[in-house]
């Protein structure tokens, strides 16, 4: 189970939330940053008041993974490569590889 699932299965945090669900929304969204603010604020509408503790670990851990799988696999699976590219320390990525259970060398990406 991985960081953002037991967060918000702690939480009962629905994270179906941060995914697109109308292709309107796709073809509307011209950035990352948008991205990132469309599924915050939809997310939180969907609260509907309620308040939650660890939101913040819950929206990086859902941008995080999928960050840094894509850069393994765009460095195919060199950890000195990625941290480079991450602008991270070699140690502080492997960390991070691990908390998200990414593979690197196997090419398991």
């Amino acid at each position: 189970m991985s960081k953002a699932e037991a967060l918000a299965e702690s939480a009962a945090i629905d994270t179906s939330l941060f995914e697109l669900t109308q292709p309107t929304e796709a073809a509307t969204v011209t950035s990352l940053r948008e991205s990132v603010d469309l599924f915050v604020r939809r997310y939180l509408d969907e609260m509907d008041g309620e308040m939650s503790t660890d939101f913040y670990d819950l929206v990086l851990s859902e941008v995080e993974a999928p960050l840094l799988q894509a850069v393994m696999e765009y460095t195919r699976g060199n950890q000195t490569r990625a941290a480079n590219m991450l602008g991270l320390n070699r140690g502080t990525l492997r960390k991070k590889l691990k908390r998200y259970a990414i593979e690197s060398r196997d090419h398991k990406l």
